[in-house]
């Protein structure tokens, strides 16, 4: 069967995978873009963004991990948009016209939508319904590749509840952020579950990578 995965998915030393008060002009809220700083300084981000230059070590080697074998995302409603997303009928991400996923996309919300194809191979399906659910229509529409879980820290941390990822990369930010959205609240226990490896970048970020057991 296909894994599930998470890919650099960036927390402060405090666990905040966000900040407070997100809206349209901060995305992350007063997070700013303290927590990706590290991937925009790779080689591949600058590839992938039309520049150019950018580092080609260790957090480069992992930023990269992000694209193969993936047939599907999963994401929560707010990181497919701002708060009130939903009241704006032109609203088709926070991305452009052609989104970096080039794979159907399943967007988790309570205010459906019809499926808006976007350029580069992206669809967006929205879906009200549970983790497992969801994940079930993603599997089917990767036929045979994996599935990746794009956030939201919510939407993984209700994934990881219901012991559906295999592979967690979580970059860890040293940054204190105090207030916003944690991603470990109520998984008391999971180390139980997965083999963890951890690994220091010059950059000053952790690379903590959870596998999961086999039994």
């Amino acid at each position: 069967m296909s894994l599930v995965r998470v890919h650099n998915f960036s927390v402060s030393l405090d666990g905040f995978a966000t900040g407070e008060g997100l809206s349209l002009d901060a995305p992350f809220g007063h997070a700013g873009e303290r927590l990706h700083e590290w991937m925009f300084a790779t080689r591949w981000w600058q590839e992938t963004s039309g520049g150019s230059g950018g580092g080609s070590g260790l957090d480069d080697v992992f930023v990269r991990r992000f694209t193969p074998d993936i047939g599907a995302e999963i994401m929560g409603a707010g990181k497919f948009g701002p708060p009130g997303w939903h009241k704006d009928p032109e609203w088709k991400g926070w991305w452009g016209p052609n989104p970096p996923f080039h794979t159907p996309a399943f967007v988790l919300t309570h205010h459906l939508r019809e499926s808006i194809e976007m350029e580069g191979g992206t669809t967006f399906h929205f879906l009200d319904t549970s983790p497992a659910k969801a994940l079930e229509a993603a599997r089917e529409a990767a036929g045979g590749l994996d599935v990746r879980i794009g956030g939201g820290p919510s939407t993984i941390r209700a994934f990881l509840a219901e012991g559906l990822i295999d592979h967690l990369h979580v970059v860890v930010v040293p940054i204190v952020l105090g207030r916003g959205v944690r991603l470990w609240d109520g998984l008391e226990g999971l180390e139980k579950d997965y083999a963890a490896e951890a690994v220091s970048s010059p950059s000053r970020v952790t690379h903590l990578t959870l596998t999961r057991r086999v039994s």
